[in-house]
């Protein structure tokens, strides 16, 4: 029998963390998370209750801005160019910049010039600026 003798009998300490365990347990992480995440966003058709609360009032003298299909302003029920606007509602508002302003626009109306308006009411100083739409009769509960 042949026995072969080695210099350093003690076993070596190994001072490595083994990191086989861990990404094993992250795999299987990720693969249970692929799975599980397609089905907790699927679409259910809910049918949603109507909301009871009430429309909140319209102020007593509200600050209309109309804009029609030929890109023509109106405040209220007077014309005005784009230029005017800051001054016209100034005017208007009396100058309190905190008060609502009103946008209305036609359907027809292109989504620039709608976005265009509403860049020069900001720069304007006017932030709160309220979309106008008809409600129609079909969705009243």
């Amino acid at each position: 029998m042949i026995r072969m003798r080695h210099n350093d009998e003690t076993p070596n300490e190994v001072n490595d963390i083994n990191v086989t365990p861990f990404i094993d347990v992250v795999l299987v992480l990720l693969i249970i998370f692929m799975v599980a995440a397609p089905l907790s966003t699927v679409n259910i058709p809910v049918n949603l209750p109507a909301s009871t609360e009430k429309t909140t009032p319209a102020p007593t003298n509200p600050v209309f801005l109309t804009l029609k299909t030929d890109q023509t302003l109106s405040l209220g029920e007077d014309k005005i160019n784009k230029d005017q606007l800051a001054a016209a509602l100034a005017t208007a508002t009396k100058g309190n910049k905190n008060e609502p302003i009103f946008l209305r626009a036609d359907k027809k109306v292109d989504y620039e010039s709608l976005i265009t308006v509403m860049d020069q009411l900001r720069s304007a100083g006017y932030l709160k600026v309220a979309l106008v739409n008809l409600q129609k009769e079909g969705n009243a509960p």
